[in-house]
């Protein structure tokens, strides 16, 4: 999972000389000289005709296999990876959390930057208050795989080495030398779906770089795919262990993935015993992962080199694509199995040699990647680990192992009969579907219907419109037709647009939306754009008519399911999405009518 860091390269800037190392089967050699720790040195490379891999491996402490291991970050306000950097932490917070952290027995922790924010501050809170805590300490590297500008490449080479000058210089202070046990470059860089790309030969370089500089056992965090299709051997040839993140249930969010398995359980009856036979299965697909690993490990020879699954875990909650999947009882279940065999791998030698568990508590910056924590945002322990606390701090005391959830297929309603699924219109013979509240989801905006004097209804549609005076938020401002029992979804397959009357001068452009289910029970929707002139739609203070076809929405998002659809219609202008600026507060009317929907 990406954790973000504090010192990301877009706040930071600066020469460095760091020449490009030379592939194409030429295996790389780092030669450095530094300056003083923290202060920035330069990276030499030099090619060599022969890989230079790690001659004497360091084995992991044993503290670090035996400690019960957790992912750690402090963020408990900043509602975006922008807010960051403006959230304050005080040291009673970490101490907090890592007195909770103790007090459950997870007493290693996986820390992914090397700021001062964040990781000195954490270390300086374990060892001031002597806290039986250890740490994996991370450096958070910026990528440039893919960056064509040269200028800002050299900008985010020029934070990375300062990034692992002050991860050097951590894990050399006397005061933290005995608390962090492991050092880990990067987190999730190399494998291709990053945000932060790097090249596998330049991560060799940064690996080597810190290696030669401090004691502890040095690794890079990635995902599994990374250590085994294929082997990167340049960066395998300069880390300790393998460190691996596997995480079976975002695999069921990507049915064209050849990581997809089977997390429905259909063939076990509805009920208790297919949630088992699912989380039984997240556990199958865990070990298959591990074991890929472990057999591209092992016909590189190096069968002695040990894994650890440094990312794995379960969401308590839904905020993705996790339909029938992310719950707390499940998150325990998950929780269970993988401690089973954690212990086991203890005794057989057969498995990972520790699992950090991800993660320790919620961070609501992450948005639809939070709510991974044995604890949320407010340090309430959640199902998962109610067991090791007192009530008076569980997130919720009314979960049984009963509540678990497990798959069943959406009903698909019959098509819905008549030429036109109307939602507001007073046209003679309009027939209105029923069942829908039109809400506002910025809290703000309303309707309100009018038989308005200054500005008529539609051509053809009665004598009433509805006017619509935005009240937005920071974000912007939006209306949805909700279905007035949770879960309704009508079959309107057989239709093929959307379709509107609109009267307004509202500046620059707007969105019209629909929601829908697929066929794993997840909410898909889709946003339209239009500006002046496009689908009908005229801003100019008459009536147009807008007309959308189906195949637009699809466009937008193509698991959207017309035989499931939830929300039928909206109307927004998130300014994000529509080129506004943030806090625009636009407060111009717009007068509709005629919702529905055509065959």
């Amino acid at each position: 999972m990406r954790a973000l860091s504090t010192t990301s390269p877009s706040r930071l800037g600066g020469p460095l000389g760091f020449l490009q190392p030379v592939r194409a089967g030429v295996a790389v050699l780092l030669m450095a000289l530094m300056a003083a720790c923290g202060g920035g040195g330069e990276i030499t490379v030099a090619p060599r005709a022969t890989a230079v891999a790690v001659s004497n491996p360091r084995p992991l402490p044993t503290e670090y296999l035996a400690r019960q291991a957790v992912a750690y970050g402090p963020y408990r306000t900043a509602a975006s990876a922008a807010d960051l950097v403006n959230e304050v932490i005080p040291p009673a917070n970490i101490r907090q959390d890592m007195e909770l952290l103790v007090a459950g027995n997870f007493r290693l922790i996986r820390i992914f930057d090397s700021g001062d924010k964040v990781a000195r501050q954490t270390l300086d809170v374990i060892v001031d208050n002597n806290i039986d805590m250890k740490v994996q300490l991370g450096a958070f590297m910026g990528g440039f795989k893919f960056e064509p500008n040269p200028n800002r490449v050299e900008d985010i080479k020029a934070a990375n080495l300062r990034e692992l000058d002050r991860a050097i210089a951590l894990a050399n202070d006397p005061k933290y030398r005995d608390v962090i046990l492991t050092v880990s470059v990067g987190n999730e860089n190399i494998v291709d779906f990053s945000a932060d790309r790097i090249d596998p030969a330049d991560m060799a370089v940064y690996i080597k770089y810190v290696r030669d500089r401090v004691p502890q056992p040095v690794t890079t965090d990635d995902n599994f795919q990374v250590f085994s299709n294929p082997l990167p051997r340049e960066v395998v040839d300069q880390i300790d262990f393998a460190a691996i993140h596997a995480y079976p249930v975002i695999d069921t969010e990507f049915p064209s993935s050849p990581l997809y398995w089977d997390w429905k359980q259909l063939a076990v009856p509805a009920g208790p015993a297919r949630a088992t036979a699912m989380m039984d299965a997240s556990i199958i697909e865990l070990k298959k992962q591990y074991q890929a690993t472990r057999v591209a490990l092992d016909s590189a020879g190096l069968s002695r080199m040990p894994i650890v699954i440094t990312e794995t875990g379960w969401k308590a909650r839904i905020t993705g694509d996790q339909a029938f999947r992310a719950h707390p009882v499940n998150q325990k279940m998950y929780f269970q199995r993988l401690e089973t065999w954690r212990q086991e791998s203890r005794v057989s030698g057969n498995g990972p040699v520790n699992i950090f568990y991800f993660e320790a508590f919620d961070e609501p910056w992450k948005l639809s990647d939070d709510g991974w924590g044995l604890f949320n945002k407010d340090r309430q322990a959640r199902y998962v680990i109610q067991n090791l606390y007192p009530q008076n701090i569980w997130e919720n005391a009314s979960l049984t192992d009963a509540d678990a959830v497990y798959f069943v297929p959406p009903t698909i309603n019959p098509d819905f009969a008549g030429n036109a699924f109307t939602l507001y219109s007073d046209a003679p013979g309009a027939s209105l579907v029923t069942g829908y509240n039109l809400d506002a989801f910025d809290g703000f905006t309303a309707p309100r219907n009018l038989a308005d004097t200054t500005i008529s209804a539609a051509p053809g549609d009665g004598a009433v419109s509805m006017r619509i005076t935005p009240a937005p938020a920071g974000y912007g401002w939006g209306l949805l037709y909700n279905p007035q029992t949770g879960g309704t979804t009508q079959n309107l397959s057989a239709f093929s647009a959307v379709n509107v009357w609109m009267n307004t001068t509202y500046p620059g452009r707007i969105e019209i939306g629909l929601s829908t289910l697929d066929t794993d029970g997840n909410g898909q929707e889709a946003f339209v754009q239009i500006g002046n002139g496009e689908y009908g739609y005229c801003n100019t203070g008459t009536w147009c008519r807008v007309s959308i076809p189906l195949q637009a929405f699809r466009a937008v998002n193509p698991r959207l399911d017309f035989r499931l659809v939830v929300n039928p219609f909206y109307i927004a202008d998130r300014y994000s999405f529509t080129g506004k600026a943030s806090g625009s507060n636009i407060r111009v009317p717009l007068n509709i009518d005629g919702i529905s929907w055509t065959r």
